[in-house]
Formats: C-alpha cells, sequence, structure tokens
C-alpha cells in the first residue's frame, strides 16, 4: 500500500518531467473518491491499510461490526460558529466534549452548533455518517479549521473513514499531521475532551 500509482482520471507526468506529489488543490473540482485518496496518500509515502466493513453509522456499530483494528478509533464534529466560521473537531470515539464550553477553548465566536448536511457534503464532499478527517480533501478553498483532541494523538496509529463509511483506514498519527498539513489544514492539536458536560453529537 505505500506504491506511488497515478491517480485515475489525471494525466501522468511527460516523458522526462520530474513526478511531484499529486496537490488536491490542482484536482478538478469534483469530489475525491476513496481511490484518489489513496493514491494522494501514495504521493505523500503515507502507509494507509485499510479494512472493509458493512456501513457504519453510530459508534456502536463502528465497536461492534468493524472486527478488531488496533489504534485509536474516531469521531468526527463538524461544527460552525455564530460567524459561520467551520471547525472539524476529530477524537476518539467515546471521547466527552462539551460542545456548549468548546467555542471558548477554541476561540470561537459565540456556541458552535453543527453544520448542516448541505454544507458538509459542500466542503467535505461527504454524507453524515462518514465524515472524516480525510474529507478535508476537498475543502480546496481551506475554509474549514482542523482540530485534533490531544488525547486522541496519544495513540501512535489513527482509524477513520477514508470519505466513505464502508471502510476503516489506519495512518501514522504523523502522517494524518502530514495529511492534513499538505492539503493546507495544519491542524490545531488541542485538549477538547474531559473539559466538561458532554453535549450532544453528531
Amino acid at each position: 500500500m505505500g506504491e506511488n500509482r497515478p491517480m485515475k482520471g489525471l494525466p501522468a507526468s511527460p516523458p522526462g518531467v520530474a513526478k511531484r506529489p499529486l496537490t488536491p488543490h490542482s484536482w478538478p473540482p469534483m469530489t475525491t473518491a476513496p481511490d484518489q485518496l489513496f493514491a494522494y496518500l501514495d504521493s505523500l509515502g503515507i502507509s494507509h491499510p485499510t479494512v472493509s466493513h458493512p456501513p457504519l453509522f453510530t459508534v456502536e456499530q463502528s465497536q461492534a461490526l468493524r472486527g478488531k483494528i488496533p489504534g485509536g478509533h474516531t469521531k468526527n464534529l463538524f461544527l460552525r460558529d455564530k460567524k459561520q466560521a467551520v471547525y472539524l473537531v476529530t477524537a476518539l470515539e467515546d471521547a466527552v466534549i462539551d460542545l456548549k464550553g468548546l467555542h471558548r477553548v477554541l476561540g470561537a465566536t459565540g456556541r458552535f452548533s453543527f453544520g448542516s448536511t448541505k454544507l458538509l457534503q459542500e466542503l467535505l464532499g461527504v454524507a453524515p455518517g462518514s465524515v472524516t478527517p480525510f474529507g478535508v480533501i476537498n475543502d480546496r478553498a481551506a475554509r474549514v479549521t482542523m482540530v485534533l483532541d490531544a488525547a486522541l494523538m496519544e495513540h501512535a496509529i489513527i482509524n477513520a473513514h477514508p470519505l466513505t463509511n464502508t471502510m476503516t483506514t489506519s495512518v501514522a498519527r504523523e502522517d494524518l499531521v502530514k495529511f492534513l498539513e499538505a492539503t493546507g489544514h495544519p491542524p490545531r492539536i488541542e485538549r477538547v475532551s474531559g473539559l466538561g458536560t458532554a453535549g450532544d453529537e453528531g
């Protein structure tokens, strides 16, 4: 899986021209498919072992059906503040996050609300149930602020859906940061879980 291969639908480098890592911002304006994501990870030299499984929509389903995949498993909160700034908060699947006070932790304007399904699809190119940090590959305008919970980053391996909830992809935590930086979304690593009363999660 660490092997570089050309992305489907994109031309190969001309003869005599050195190959460079593909950048998602130069891709056609369309939603990235999982195989394109994998090709991009390959271009960055990121190993991405992936397991297929039935569709997973909740943490409970994920725990029951995914099998034993080592590492930290994620949940993702797609949020916006009162000024419509958009945040994607990725934490451990069992993390307790106080949504009422999270805006103060992150310095956002006013309390967070969940972003709409339309905005989710517009910015991350995924449907509810498939929200993932890999989705920022579709946010070519870099509107989304990426936040990784510090507790999640204590795990050497991090697992997330590769744009679809029928697969789980495992990457090293350093490689997740590398991917996010390469897409123009350098992550904020903040302790956002275990700080107070839990709010509702999506």
